[in-house]
């Protein structure tokens, strides 16, 4: 997605996630001959049609780059205290080094308690509450959400200052809003923010996005974030990624952010477009994420 009109505005992730996974393949290219090769489980519940396209994403990222792939596919029918049992017999394997949970999961099984059962130092997704504890003690030995990593990440690539500024987190959820505050609150180079977590009970909304220098938009709300509760020169980074109706395409509907990608445009400074922004960096975290459990596990250097 490219603006004719404002062509410099968008932060291509694509481009960024492409620099990290190039950075790691030349990582793993120095592995010994001999050596056992990374290898990441990949859990999946049911035949989700969203979740079977971003499994088979990842896994082919992970390929592409070197490391073996494990899929264990769950019907949806099976129980919490059985999945738990599978994954429990995924981190005993030590030729496993990483093990991601896809979710959504069915309503019926905790996630939490699922997230628990895997091992800390193969969490690669950093769900378990042993990485987030280190998370909030800045502890860099645990694992990081993938998306807010991969937020940093493309801060930091595109030199976008935090430190001191006004950060805005549209939504509370486990996977990018608690963690995203926790990682920009740290008192180190691009975190170091001032960071307000917005969700659906906040008042005065728009007076509070107005205020911030940089809104990251993950609350699930397709075009919700219009022009009038952005201040001029701000940036946003859009986490969403909605299905809209759309009868002109082949499959009858499109993706869209959290923003108003096209109204905003003329205020922001900067935007990730939806998609292509965020997205891709998440994989390439999850990369990161599972080079660095190798890394720790083979105490390879």
């Amino acid at each position: 997605m490219v603006s004719p009109t404002f062509p410099d505005k968008f932060i291509d992730g694509r481009a960024i996630a492409d620099a990290v996974l190039a950075q790691l393949g030349s990582e793993l290219s120095k592995l010994p001959a001999g050596a056992p090769r990374p290898t990441v489980a990949f859990v999946r519940v049911g035949e989700d049609p969203a979740s079977i396209a971003y499994v088979g994403r990842k896994q082919r990222v992970a390929q592409e780059l070197g490391f073996v792939s494990i899929l264990k596919v769950f019907p949806e029918s099976i129980t919490e205290a059985e999945l738990i049992a599978q994954i429990q017999l995924l981190g005993e394997d030590p030729a496993i080094h990483g093990i991601l949970v896809q979710s959504p999961l069915p309503a019926r099984i905790d996630p939490i308690s699922v997230y628990s059962a895997v091992p800390p130092h193969k969490d690669v997704d950093g769900f378990h509450p042993v990485n987030l504890g280190k998370l909030i003690y800045g502890d860099p030995s645990g694992f990081i959400p993938c998306t807010p990593l991969g937020l940093q990440e493309l801060l930091k690539r595109s030199q976008i200052e935090t430190s001191g500024k006004h950060i805005v987190i549209l939504g509370r959820g486990l996977i990018v809003g608690k963690p995203a505050a926790l990682v920009f609150l740290q008192k180190q180079a691009w975190a170091n923010a001032t960071v307000t977590v917005c969700h659906s009970a906040t008042t005065d909304l728009a007076k509070i996005t107005a205020s911030a220098d940089i809104l990251i938009a993950a609350i699930g709300s397709p075009l919700m974030v219009g022009p009038t509760m952005l201040k001029a020169g701000c940036v946003v980074i859009d986490v969403g990624i909605n299905r809209v109706d759309d009868p002109t395409t082949a499959s009858g509907y499109r993706l869209v952010g959290d923003v108003d990608c096209e109204q905003v445009l003329p205020i922001v400074s900067r935007i990730t477009p939806v998609p292509g922004g965020v997205g891709p960096l998440t994989v390439a975290m999850l990369m990161r994420n599972s080079w660095k459990a190798y890394c720790t596990q083979t105490k390879f250097s």
